[in-house]
């Protein structure tokens, strides 16, 4: 079964039986419920009147796009809705064009790393920013109840095609206050850029041409049949890795198909670090406008190394890009993220968003003047190994995840955090094991002073599980 149910929308792989992977009928039914949230939000807020809600809808580049975007436009017209479907988009660009539009909610019809196979249903209040769990959940009740009343006739939808969103979004991180578009384009980098065939290979080449930087872009066609796995990991990434090498370029830039994941690669081919795209830019950040930050449990001790450096207090939230953002806004953080390379940057919007980090990186390499390796040396070093424990439809995660807690929690040396998943901290090091939202999956991701001791930690961790199994 690949269909997943989260806070944060739907995702499965397309094609086979309904209730099992993600077909039209289960668009429909999960489409219908986001609808009739939005409706009931609108009427708890006292807008009885007979404007149609408006929801935005955007897409990337995968290849059973056209057709979720189909299913999921013409039921909320079927709704009564009203739709701006702003085509290719990034994430980012779909968050912030719910804010610019004024309108009720949006939908983000993408699977973001997740392989060619796979889509998804993102689903956006009216601000914007995802659901929070409260929120998530109630659409999920309502799809299961299926309690649903279509419009007559004469109340159907509209749908509105405006695609000038990517430029809107370039327009808006090129204002942004700490982005030093006169240092940018006076220090004349070139680039080379993998956007995974996707949404990148249109927003990227308009971003960097109005920077002012020279580039090159790999698998640049939106075409969505992936030219290696999407996740913006090391192992996925030697083709742009070996082009660096070659040297002639400054820095090399990753995203994923949906643009709100980040990762660089120096100018000598080395990876710079995933974990340390939000570490370089909150430090640079930081170093302007001194505060607080916060991280999912899962990423890297450097952004609290760096925080405290700047005098700033860090605080580590829940995985899950609505858990950060909700712990950011609670703690007045002036920038956070997760270690995936997500930047959330609030003067912009609260959504993970690799054009702003972009940016915000090349005005630190610029004002510094310095190499993307001579910037990485200057970070604390850690190492993280990032594993995984397929599940089976007998696993009993949450019978495991306690029984782990339970081992620890009589050592002194550990402490032990249960706020998502099971995370044990070590004075050197930690390991932290936790249900993926969007696969069928444990993550095990551990972190010490050395990939070895990094991953030797995660694997004694994966042998206790496999032994409950």
């Amino acid at each position: 079964m690949t269909l997943i149910k989260s806070i944060s929308g739907i995702r499965g792989t397309i094609g086979g039986p309904t209730g099992d992977t993600l077909n039209p009928l289960d668009i429909v039914k999960f489409t219908t419920a986001y609808a009739k949230f939005i409706g009931n939000q609108k009427h708890q807020k006292g807008d009885i009147s007979d404007k149609k809600p408006l929801i935005v809808v955007g897409r990337d580049g995968r290849i059973s796009g056209p057709m979720v975007r189909n299913v999921v436009v013409g039921t909320l017209m079927g709704m009564g809705y009203d739709v701006i479907d702003i085509g290719f988009a990034t994430t980012p660009t779909t968050e912030l064009a719910v804010r610019m539009a004024g309108a009720d909610g949006g939908i983000i019809i993408t699977a973001s790393h997740n392989p060619r196979q796979w889509n998804a249903l993102k689903l956006l209040n009216s601000e914007g920013e995802f659901l929070t769990a409260a929120d998530g959940n109630e659409v999920l009740r309502m799809a299961e109840k299926e309690d649903f009343q279509y419009a007559e006739v004469d109340k159907l939808g509209t749908c509105t095609i405006d695609e000038s969103y990517n430029q809107r979004h370039i327009d808006s991180v090129l204002q942004l206050k700490l982005v030093d578009l006169e240092a940018i384009r006076k220090r004349k980098f070139r680039v080379c850029a993998d956007t995974i065939n996707s949404v990148g290979g249109i927003i990227l080449p308009e971003f960097f041409k109005q920077l002012g930087v020279e580039f090159e872009i790999l698998n640049g066609e939106c075409t969505g049949d992936f030219a290696h796995n999407p996740e913006p990991l090391e192992k996925n990434l030697q083709g742009i890795m070996d082009k660096m090498k070659k040297g002639g370029f400054d820095l090399g830039i990753v995203v994923d198909p949906d643009v709100d994941r980040l990762a660089f690669i120096c100018e000598d081919g080395v990876m710079f670090g995933e974990e340390y795209t939000l570490v370089s830019v909150a430090d640079y950040v930081l170093s302007h406008t001194p505060g607080n930050t916060v991280s999912n449990l899962s990423s890297t001790r450097a952004l609290r190394d760096v925080t405290q450096n700047h005098g700033g207090q860090y605080t580590a939230a829940a995985v899950g890009e609505v858990n950060v953002t909700t712990k950011m806004k609670e703690v007045n953080a002036v920038i956070g993220g997760e270690g995936n390379g997500g930047v959330i940057y609030p003067e912009s919007h609260y959504g993970r968003d690799a054009l702003v980090g972009i940016a915000l990186f090349l005005s630190s390499l610029a004002q510094k003047g310095c190499t993307a390796s001579e910037l990485r040396a200057t970070f604390p070093s850690y190492q993280i190994a990032k594993n995984r424990i397929d599940l089976t439809p007998e696993t009993d995660v949450d019978a495991i995840l306690v029984k782990v807690k339970e081992m620890f929690a009589q050592d002194n040396s550990a402490q032990v955090n249960d706020i998502d998943g099971v995370k044990i901290d070590f004075p050197d090091r930690w390991v932290h094991l936790r249900k993926s939202n969007t696969e069928p999956i444990i993550r095990v991701y551990s972190e010490a002073q050395t990939m070895e001791k990094a991953d030797e930690l995660g694997k004694q961790l994966m042998q206790v599980v496999y032994k409950m199994q």
